[in-house]
């Protein structure tokens, strides 16, 4: 089993794994469209974390990291993600292409549609920003997702405009607000 991160599961990863490979799932943008309310918000004040989006471009790639499971760990790490992943977000197969040209192969992602309770949907990138600002959650500040995930992409050596421009204005209303 392999399992593909796209935003927390990046940079932190709670599960036993046994392989990890940098990539792309194809078709999919990622967004801040997906509120939280059990890690980096409350249901009184939801904070935003990203879910994957359908592209109208089919070669549009989301960078991430894959992780392959051990077979014996595959039902403990599966239980593990379920829980976690649970506001809103489901199980579905796509392929994963490796940034070292190797074969592509299928991999589970968790994407929340928006078909579920807490899709916030598209906003303007302030709007998400001021929300992210002022959430916190059991899991931290909304904004230490947003900054922690824009770096692990730069390390990727990848651009990501949503990302890019939601940490940039991010960071100027956090340090207006000091």
């Amino acid at each position: 089993m392999w399992v593909f991160g796209y935003g927390s599961l990046i940079w932190k990863v709670d599960f036993k794994y046994e392989l990890k490979a940098v990539g792309y799932v194809k078709g999919y943008l990622r967004r801040f469209y997906q509120h939280s309310i059990d890690h980096r918000g409350t249901p009184d004040k939801p904070g935003r974390v990203v879910t994957l989006i359908r592209s109208v471009d089919p070669n549009s790639a989301v960078w991430g990291v894959a992780y392959k499971i051990r077979d014996e760990d595959v039902e403990e790490v599966t239980q593990h993600l379920d829980y976690r992943e649970k506001n809103g977000y489901s199980k579905k197969d796509v392929m994963f292409y490796p940034k070292d040209k190797s074969v592509p192969f299928s991999l589970t992602i968790y994407v929340a549609t928006q078909d579920n309770e807490s899709y916030a949907g598209p906003a303007p990138i302030a709007d998400i920003a001021r929300q992210v600002l002022t959430s916190v959650g059991p899991s931290g500040p909304n904004k230490e997702y947003v900054y922690n995930l824009a770096a692990a992409i730069r390390q990727m050596g990848v651009d990501d405009d949503h990302l890019f421009s939601l940490e940039e204005e991010l960071k100027r209303i956090d340090s207006d607000s000091r």
